[in-house]
């Protein structure tokens, strides 16, 4: 048994930011640890978005695995660098949708 919870980090885009809350709170009651975009409710700016996609990455480094949310297979840029970046650093990446 491991000394902790599995670390999970949700990648998907902010159009699915009510199934990236259902994925966090099933993977939550399943005892995983989770880290997710962070969530504004105003427009940011181009600095902004950036900072937080930088931040991002940083959450991948972190988990043990990555979570795609991607209804209808839906990957966007962002999050295709994402899946990028976590493949090169030897996530393992799953999706909730066929891609």
């Amino acid at each position: 048994m491991p000394d902790r919870p599995e670390i999970v980090c949700i990648c998907g885009s902010t159009r699915f930011v009510d199934e990236m809350r259902a994925a966090n709170r099933d993977l939550t009651f399943a005892g995983v640890i989770v880290v997710a975009p962070g969530e504004a409710n105003e427009v940011i700016t181009d600095e902004q978005k950036a900072a937080l996609d930088a931040l991002h990455l940083r959450k991948i480094d972190l988990a043990d695995r990555v979570l795609i949310v991607n209804p209808g297979g839906y990957v966007g840029e962002s999050t295709s660098r994402e899946i990028a970046y976590a493949r090169a650093a030897g996530k393992p990446v799953s999706f909730t949708d066929p891609v």
